[in-house]
């Protein structure tokens, strides 16, 4: 049978490919951002920290999205100022998280999102999940509990728990995007940046109620510390951004989503060969089965 060439046909697989580069990187910054915050912050200076870290990228964002900004209307802002207060939810309990348990624990247990939020969903619209998708939820459970019991079985630590509630607020953060009318017609530009910026006003108004200054953090920064903390603010956040934004449109949504996955790959990979961590032969099998796991549970919910 002949075939009709189509103009360009050709050109969008490679269009596609061309873009996989940025985006498996954006998952590899992702992926080694857990060791950096654990790096820069410590219990007493979450707070500050995520001030100068989203301090510095919002600015950024207001500039990029000045004319789209303006054309958001009263229930779009409305919206994205709320999930903007789920958003600084799940980055209060990953920093915490982080800085309580190991960053490759933090990056495998987070991926759970990916489990979670079909799960959340069949819950919602009250549909049964497919006994593969059952199958890998558990296999990916089992994983999180060999990972947190890798140095013999004991209680899971608060970092671990913390860690988990972020992956559940994830979910949570999607589902309202979904659920939200208003937000679904918003371009993404203005809408991350409303969310960002509602962010830091939550993180703000916690910094002052009490704990170290935003202020007085920066002035206690070396080199590496700022170096980290640029690492989170330009990299993690501005750039990453707008490489999504900017693969989404020249491939698919479930490409650039496929190449994202692999974050906690990266988490582990950066914990254990720079971190210095040790997961011991239980982590790492429990490592191992919540990658299987999620990606088990990504292909089923598809």
């Amino acid at each position: 049978m002949s075939t009709v060439a189509v103009p360009g046909a050709a050109a969008a697989p490679r269009r596609a490919r061309s873009t996989d580069l940025p985006v498996l990187l954006v998952a590899v910054v992702w992926g080694a951002s857990y060791l950096a915050a654990k790096d820069v912050t410590t219990a007493r200076t979450v707070l500050a920290v995520l001030v100068l870290r989203f301090a510095l990228a919002v600015p950024v964002l207001v500039v990029a999205a000045r004319r789209s900004l303006r054309a958001l209307t009263g229930a779009q802002w409305r919206g994205a100022a709320l999930l903007g207060l789920i958003l600084s939810g799940i980055f209060l309990l990953e920093t915490y998280g982080v800085v309580h348990t190991s960053a490759t624990n933090a990056g495998l247990i987070i991926s759970l999102t990916m489990v979670f939020t079909p799960l959340a969903e069949t819950a919602v619209t009250r549909t049964r999940p497919a006994p593969s998708f059952l199958g890998a939820a558990a296999l990916s459970v089992l994983g999180v509990v060999l990972l947190t019991q890798g140095g013999g079985f004991t209680r899971p630590s608060a970092g671990d728990l913390l860690m988990l509630l972020a992956a559940l607020a994830r979910t949570l953060h999607v589902l309202a995007m979904s659920r939200i009318r208003a937000v679904q017609t918003a371009a993404p530009l203005p809408l991350t940046t409303v969310q960002l910026g509602t962010a830091v006003v939550v993180f703000a108004a916690l910094s002052a109620a009490g704990g170290p200054t935003p202020w007085a953090t920066a002035a206690g920064f070396g080199a590496r510390e700022w170096a980290g903390l640029l690492f989170l603010s330009a990299l993690c956040t501005v750039v990453a951004f707008f490489v999504q934004m900017w693969a989404v449109r020249r491939s698919s949504p479930s490409r650039v989503s496929l190449l994202l996955g692999t974050e906690p790959l990266w988490a582990a990979a950066a914990g254990l060969l720079l971190g210095g961590e040790r997961l011991g032969a239980t982590g790492l099998v429990g490592g191992a089965l919540v990658l299987v796991g999620t990606a088990w549970g990504r292909r089923a919910a598809d």
